[in-house]
């Protein structure tokens, strides 16, 4: 059964959703990161030693659990495809585009939509910057933009990713990969909760084709709002969440959001995930379930976004977020580094150069 063809079904889909992100904020996830893509890769990365910020490293069981969880469904509804070849390195680099723009805002669309349930403004702003770059990169397929055609593989190449994915989740819970002792990445739901989580969520992003970007899109393209209608349904819930449990706080400067108020940064690194995106095919959280469903085009762009994880904190590119002061008490405010400011303007040229060099006349 498949849930794109009814808004009902799609509402019941995101609701559903958001209850599983608001389970996991109550048993431990940071609520204002209840299910952040790049959040959480960036966790799996720092676990795998490809950074080494300590406050960021833990294998999440939710990542793995969204890839399986699209990989089981779409066995059983005999959806699988085992597919590659379509620019493979291109992918890669937008892999790499949209976590970079991710850690400068400081967070996915994904988690823009709960921040933005938990009452923060610089979630708002990021928006536009958000819907700026799904314009463009529309507006990019509109004049020819393509990576070529995919073309089926052997049945195998689609399970590796899923089987990668695994055996670091195993790794993970024999205590042989790095996990956070304080910051965000020590703060998480156990471990079966939230690999169960991942599936749930994975199976209904699978079934409902939920994708951040493709819900703006399509509006776009199409005037269709349908997949805005599962991302509603994320926000309601989470914002009921927020306020029954006391975490609504609007404002801009708000500590424990774990977000900054350099708007213009905000802005831009939204929209360069946003454009980005859309000539990927998909937001992260999409490129996920696409690789569970055996795409090895998407598994390529989830290895973009783990390798983008590495740079921004290896290199210094990820934003800080606003912060008590320990000792003073004093709000210190958040804010974009000079290098990811820079690495943001260059993902933004990137994404111009690959959205008008890329033409379907041209692509073989």
């Amino acid at each position: 059964m498949n849930l794109y063809d009814s808004k009902k079904k799609l509402a019941a889909a995101g609701i559903l959703c958001g209850v599983v992100a608001a389970i996991l904020a109550y048993f431990g996830n940071p609520a204002n990161m209840a299910f952040c893509i790049a959040c959480f890769v960036r966790d799996m990365a720092g676990s795998l030693g490809m950074h080494q910020a300590e406050v960021v490293q833990y294998a999440r069981p939710e990542i793995v659990g969204l890839v399986l969880g699209a990989f089981v469904i779409s066995a059983v509804t005999k959806e699988y495809r085992s597919t590659a070849g379509s620019s493979p390195m291109i992918r890669f680099i937008l892999g790499m585009v949209i976590m970079i723009g991710s850690l400068v805002f400081l967070g996915c669309p994904l988690r823009m939509v709960i921040r933005m349930s938990a009452g923060d403004f610089n979630a708002w702003v990021a928006l536009i910057g958000f819907v700026l770059g799904v314009a463009t990169g529309t507006f990019a397929l509109k004049q020819g933009f393509s990576l070529g055609r995919s073309h089926d593989t052997g049945k195998e190449s689609g399970t590796v990713l899923p089987l990668l994915l695994t055996g670091v989740l195993v790794l993970s819970a024999m205590g042989l990969l790095k996990a956070s002792e304080a910051g965000p990445g020590s703060m998480h739901a156990p471990i079966i909760l939230s690999l169960l989580g991942g599936l749930v969520f994975g199976a209904l992003a699978q079934k409902s084709r939920m994708c951040f970007a493709g819900g703006i899109r399509d509006v776009i393209l199409m005037k269709n709002f349908d997949l805005l209608t599962v991302i509603g349904g994320v926000f309601v819930v989470m914002l009921v969440f927020n306020v029954a449990t006391q975490k609504f706080v609007p404002g801009f400067n708000t500590p424990g959001i774990i977000a900054h108020s350099d708007h213009l940064w905000n802005i831009l690194g939204m929209y360069a995930v946003g454009f980005a995106a859309v000539l990927a095919g998909g937001c992260p959280l999409r490129q996920l379930i696409l690789a569970g469903q055996g795409s090895s085009d998407a598994a390529v762009t989830v290895l973009g976004l783990f390798v983008g994880a590495a740079l921004c904190h290896n290199l210094g590119l990820a934003s800080s977020g606003t912060a008590l002061n320990a000792e003073t008490n004093e709000v210190v405010a958040g804010a974009a580094t000079p290098a990811g400011k820079v690495a943001v303007i260059i993902c933004i040229i990137v994404c111009f150069v690959i959205a008008f060099t890329n033409k379907r006349e041209k692509v073989k």
